[in-house]
């Protein structure tokens, strides 16, 4: 999972095994069984990793995955641990196929570590212009003046029917102004609307990087939005 899902966020995991720390529960052969078997599994998934001596919880060792920020900062953020310990300590049992009791093995897995500390880092690691797949608001649909706030109000239910993340900036604010607000949002797509649009059904794309893009009938602008979020883009 993690090798899957960091690189799509543009995220390069590092790969840790964490090892027996000074203080730990339980006997070093089930320590020395555990790290032989997080070994394995790195060797199998063909990960390359270092490692971190005594950096292991105080009942298991563990996979640690560490990630740089877009300021190269180091942040430990996935962790994959190996419980020997807990399972016997809290008595846990099953039954297994020849109808022997044993004890389990207990695999804590956290894929993205912390949310909150996940989101903070994406915020970061983007500078705040997500990707458009990823965006919160994706388009944002500006009329010219209050006179096309119904065209305005159709576009932006249609793109929202449609599962695209829009919305519309209804606002006394000058149009210049409104544009300039979506920009520093970092909204992807502005989409304005005034009288040259209403009569030919159109949009005018402002693309947060590119700039201007011309009109575009709004069902070909949804076609190209789809593909870009389907590509991750």
């Amino acid at each position: 999972m993690v090798k899957e899902y960091y690189p799509a966020f543009g995220i390069k995991p590092e790969f840790f095994l964490s090892t027996r720390p000074e203080e730990f529960m339980g006997k070093k052969s089930e320590w020395d069984k555990a790290e032989k078997n997080l070994t394995s599994a790195l060797k199998k998934e063909k990960v390359k990793y270092e490692i971190k001596e005594k950096g292991g919880a105080f009942y298991g060792p563990k996979i640690d995955i560490d990630i740089s920020d877009a300021l190269g900062r180091k942040w430990q953020l996935a962790t994959i641990q190996l419980d020997f310990q807990m399972p016997q300590r809290f008595k846990l049992e099953y039954v297994d196929k020849s109808g022997q009791k044993k004890t389990p093995v207990m695999i804590h897995a956290a894929v993205f570590g912390s949310f909150e500390r996940f989101i903070g880092i994406l915020a970061e690691h983007y500078a705040g212009a997500f990707p458009l797949w990823l965006s919160p608001v994706q388009v944002e649909v500006i009329p010219v003046s209050d006179k096309f706030q119904k065209y305005g109000k159709e576009i932006n239910s249609f793109l929202i029917s449609a599962g695209i993340r829009s919305q519309i900036r209804e606002s006394s604010e000058s149009l210049g102004k409104r544009i300039r607000t979506a920009q520093n949002e970092k909204i992807n797509y502005m989409l304005i609307v005034g009288e040259k649009e209403v009569k030919s059904k159109t949009v005018a794309i402002r693309d947060r990087e590119k700039g201007d893009l011309g009109a575009m009938k709004i069902d070909k602008f949804l076609e190209k939005i789809k593909k870009e979020i389907a590509d991750k883009k």
